[in-house]
């Protein structure tokens, strides 16, 4: 069978697309990251797609179509209006125009009992946009999902398992943690001639967990003792939403964010009598644990999340600030260095004024993320002419005894590291 899965790049896409692959399905990976999925998949853009015509080119020889995108909150990149409802809405009808009878769409579980954001309240109306479409329709609502890959809240849970003191969130619901496995098993099982058509599963785990229970089982499968708690007050949590939102304005996508905030005092609990009468029997967090050692590559991904967020603000700060430096309380340190290597008067205050100006917009670039990769690059390479100048005009700089031009190879080094960081997925 020919199945189309959009969102082919995600956590669950790109587990789906895997499973499909391996089974014998003719599979397209259809997302705007086409280009880190396989060699025949196609960019789409959910947020362009205003009506059917847009699918059509697209959905040639598809049989079935699975739906996982999703995001969790809007901003300048991201409509959860466009992704989760009016986008989706057009793919839906492009499926019933083609004749495209099989569509499987990714929900999200609770949002038929409580709506207390953007997110729910889109995601329901997607789901009422596909049942109103004359399709053998499924609709599927996870739990949290978390599996050997990691990203948004299950990557979270990584990084601040591996916190010697763990910040406790306010109002955190109960969770039933989903296996990734079982989700994909899940969309297989529709797949297969004679499977139900015109019904809602919710997908969780057997085990009702909070949030630190779901921590400390990941701690203890990294072989760590458990961590001190630090509860937090509501308003230093508040403040970290709030932070998180802000940083999605420069293209960033942090889990942590207002919506977040909103959406886990609900929890994600639901009924595994859908899936019981499916044949499926999810298994429990414990049980996959036990039966998955985690290895160091887990370890160092767990205690690398949390400072890939320090990583890229000390970068950009560090250069946003040289440049203000430079142009305010450095002027005359920077000037008096440009007369030490015979360069004087308005060549000089040239000079000065043009590495102040590249500082500042490596540091933006740093902090912006679609520029971010580019300006790591323009760092590196701006650190190493930096020292090679360094070295011609004031090479006594080499035996300050402050290190100006030892400290820039570690600083071009952690450059490297916040570049081997920087995809999400």
């Amino acid at each position: 069978m020919k199945v189309a899965v959009i969102g082919g790049t995600g956590l669950l896409g790109s587990a789906i697309v895997a499973d499909l692959s391996w089974h014998g399905h003719s599979v397209v990976s259809m997302s705007r990251s086409a280009g880190l999925s396989s060699p025949g998949a196609i960019s789409v853009d959910l947020n362009e797609a205003t009506s059917p015509s847009y699918w059509l080119p697209h959905l040639d020889g598809v049989e079935a179509v699975v739906n996982c995108a999703g995001v969790l909150q809007d901003s300048p990149k991201d409509s959860t209006s466009m992704v989760h409802h009016r986008g989706i809405a057009t793919l839906f009808a492009a499926c019933e125009q083609l004749k495209i009878r099989r569509v499987i769409h990714f929900s999200a579980i609770g949002v038929d009992r409580q709506t207390p954001s953007a997110f729910s309240e889109t995601k329901l109306s997607g789901d009422k946009a596909l049942m109103g479409r004359d399709l053998d329709w499924i609709i599927l609502r996870p739990s949290v999902v978390i599996g050997r890959g990691a990203y948004g809240a299950s990557a979270l849970m990584r990084g601040l398992a591996a916190l010697p003191a763990l910040p406790v969130m306010p109002n955190t619901g109960q969770l039933q943690i989903v296996l990734l496995e079982d989700v994909v098993h899940t969309v297989r099982r529709f797949l297969e001639p004679g499977a139900p058509a015109r019904t809602i599963v919710e997908l969780a785990g057997p085990h009702r967990l909070s949030f630190l229970e779901v921590i400390a089982l990941i701690r203890r499968w990294y072989r760590w003792p458990p961590a001190r708690e630090i509860r937090l007050p509501n308003f230093a949590s508040s403040v970290m939403y709030k932070f998180g939102d802000m940083i999605s304005l420069l293209g960033w996508r942090p889990p942590v964010r207002s919506t977040a905030e909103r959406e886990i005092r609900r929890g994600a609990v639901g009924d595994l009598e859908d899936m019981r009468r499916l044949g499926l029997h999810p298994r429990g967090l414990p049980e996959f644990f036990a039966s998955e050692p985690a290895s160091v590559q887990e370890r160092w991904f767990a205690r690398m999340y949390l400072l890939k967020s320090a990583i890229f603000i000390v970068l950009s700060l560090f250069w946003i600030s040289t440049a203000f430096v430079s142009l305010g309380p450095g002027w005359g340190y920077g000037m008096d260095l440009m007369g030490e290597g015979g360069v004087e008067g308005a060549s000089a205050a040239l000079t000065v004024v043009a590495g102040a100006l590249s500082d500042l917009v490596i540091g933006l670039a740093i902090a912006y993320r679609p520029t971010s990769r580019y300006g790591l690059y323009a760092a590196i390479a701006i650190s190493v002419a930096y020292a090679i100048i360094g070295t011609i005009l004031v090479p006594r700089l080499w035996a300050d005894p402050l290190g100006p031009m030892l400290k820039i190879w570690p600083i071009i080094v952690l450059h490297f590291v916040a570049l081997a960081v920087v995809d999400d997925r």
